[in-house]
């Protein structure tokens, strides 16, 4: 197949920044492109369809960038789109749900597992369906934590309000005595530390675009397209549909390097 290209990664707006994170980390010598349709998010209270177009949207826009491998680091877009993007493109495409999962049936030891997710995730019951296809002796909780992904996109991750957010929102899963939970959302390992406080050291979180790197690099020797050249720095290049001002912020904020986005327009205005 050959090994010239980027690794694409494309999520509703800044949460697969958590997933380009761990790929610079575990793939430094791969060039990545991210696409982060910050406009239109969040993605988990729209319809299926809509998901399925704004995903392929996007999906289209990077394979003119010269991707040799798509991430979709969103799990509602996972949910409903991946299984059809992945029939649609000539290269290999990775969700961010399979491995999540994976990695939480191998980490429980109570065999309680608490997925929290968007709307769209949780309804769509796809960490359910394969955390069960991995076994059946476990007990999951799911619960929507709608407010989080809007604390991540306007860049207040360490306010006050967020910590009370937090609070208010886990007080039904910190009942269900979880040892694992699958953060379910690229965007919540941004709000990993008051996640954790919030319910105990005791408590495993499960960082499901972390995992999903793995999964990558595994598909890049796989397929043979990994960069043969282990002295070479891989370049990073971002796209945004909604503010670069916000998106370069938050970017820099979390990756500790300076961020310089461009601005792009998919399909009609929201």
């Amino acid at each position: 197949m050959g090994n010239k290209g980027a690794i694409g990664l494309i999520d509703s707006g800044v949460g697969g920044l958590t997933v380009l994170k761990e790929a610079l980390r575990q793939l430094p010598n791969e060039e990545l492109v991210y696409l982060g349709d910050t406009a239109r998010c969040p993605y988990g209270p729209r319809p299926a369809e809509q998901v399925i177009e704004y995903t392929w949207q996007m999906a289209e826009f990077l394979m003119k960038q010269n991707i040799k491998l798509l991430v979709i680091a969103c799990n509602t877009a996972t949910a409903v789109a991946l299984d059809i993007i992945r029939e649609k493109l000539p290269i290999p495409v990775v969700g961010v749900i399979l491995p999540g999962s994976r990695a939480a049936v191998k980490t429980t030891k109570t065999r309680r597992i608490g997925v929290i997710g968007t709307q769209g995730t949780i309804k769509s019951g796809s960490y359910r369906e394969a955390i069960l296809s991995k076994t059946a002796e476990v007990t999951i909780f799911d619960l929507a934590c709608p407010k989080f992904v809007a604390l991540v996109e306007s860049n207040e991750t360490r306010s006050p309000i967020a910590k009370k957010v937090v609070a208010e929102t886990l007080q039904p899963m910190r009942r269900n005595k979880v040892d694992t939970l699958i953060l379910g959302c690229t965007h919540y390992p941004l709000l990993r530390q008051l996640i954790q406080s919030y319910m105990g050291d005791e408590v495993t979180l499960i960082d499901s675009g972390a995992e999903t790197v793995g999964e990558v690099s595994v598909l890049l020797d796989y397929f043979d397209i990994a960069n043969p050249d282990p002295a070479k720095q891989g370049a990073c290049h971002f796209y945004t549909t909604g503010s670069t001002k916000l998106f370069d912020d938050i970017a820099q904020d979390w990756l500790e390097f300076p961020v310089h986005s461009k601005h792009i327009e998919l399909g009609e205005k929201p």
